[in-house]
């Protein structure tokens, strides 16, 4: 079968609501001129397979002079996906790492028993006025993980499998789809993918992990004869491939993967199966016990409450 085919009659629209588990609409934040729209955790969706953090940043345009400083703060139990679509974030971490991320690269921070990092804007498009718009996720380590030491991987968009075949092009950053599996190495297992159709086109995304969702991005897709716009996270029902056919231009995220071992909590930047390691985090960012970042001297206070 191709990878394109349709397999679910458009005009079925009692298909489309028989396949989806739920529609998470992000709850949006202004940070001064950028906003980012949080759609995992939610209230009606905690996590989707590993990922237990879902954040969209932009679309933002910054006029010369401007651009993101976030200050070094620690993470534990989780790796961060950093995925751009337009514009550049400068990584720096406690590893003594220091990469510009840029679209279509993965870049891969597994905090295991701690890390500290820093995301701002570079010099030189600082200077020159940028866009910027991406996707940051974390997903949850195994609990056999939860405690590995922390690790830093950057994969550039040549290392990364691209497909294309009649107006589909999918980008496919971690997991494996149509017998191709991605380089990315995660001890969980997870689909991550960034997929654009031209109007008119069509993938089906495969029921292999009970987990999984669409996030759009751009544009307007079609699920059985529902429409889709950009901005939402499509949760699927386990068991069931669906047909995501784009009604203009579109771009959306695939994602899932088999659901997490055991509950994860989450406090501020800190995720654990257990509440007492998350008390010990806090404990050792207020004691100055985590590593710092190689020339920065300046640091995210621990929050209230």
């Amino acid at each position: 079968m191709s990878w394109t085919e349709c397999t679910e009659p458009a005009q079925q629209g009692s298909r489309a609501c028989a396949a989806l588990e739920t529609v998470v609409a992000p709850r949006a934040r202004d940070l001064g001129g950028f906003e980012v729209r949080r759609a995992l955790p939610s209230a009606q969706r905690r996590m989707v397979g590993p990922f237990v953090f879902w954040d969209q940043m932009g679309a933002a345009q910054f006029a010369p002079g401007q651009g993101i400083d976030v200050r070094p703060h620690p993470h534990i139990g989780l790796a961060t996906v950093t995925y751009l679509l337009r514009g550049e974030i400068m990584h720096r971490d406690s590893l003594g790492s220091v990469i510009a991320i840029r679209p279509g690269e993965m870049n891969l921070m597994t905090a295991g028993n701690g890390i500290v990092h820093s995301e701002r804007t570079g010099a030189e498009p600082r200077a020159a006025g940028h866009e910027l718009f991406g996707i940051q996720a974390w997903v949850a380590l195994p609990k056999s993980h939860e405690e590995c030491a922390p690790a830093f991987t950057h994969y550039g968009a040549a290392d990364l499998p691209l497909l294309q075949d009649r107006g589909v092009a999918l980008r496919l950053i971690a997991g494996e789809m149509q017998g191709v599996r991605s380089p990315v190495e995660t001890p969980m297992a997870m689909i991550y993918a960034d997929l654009q159709l031209d109007a008119g086109a069509a993938l089906q995304f495969d029921a292999r992990y009970d987990e999984r969702a669409i996030y759009t991005l751009e544009g307007e897709i079609d699920l059985a004869g529902e429409r889709f716009a950009a901005g939402q996270m499509l949760v699927l029902r386990p068991g069931q491939a669906v047909t995501i056919r784009a009604q203009t231009n579109a771009r959306c995220m695939l994602l899932g993967g088999e659901p997490a071992d055991a509950p994860r909590h989450i406090w501020w930047n800190f995720v654990s199966s257990s509440r007492e390691r998350i008390e010990q985090a806090k404990a050792d960012w207020t004691a100055g016990r985590f590593a710092g970042v190689p020339g920065e001297t300046e640091f995210i206070p621990l929050p209230e409450g």
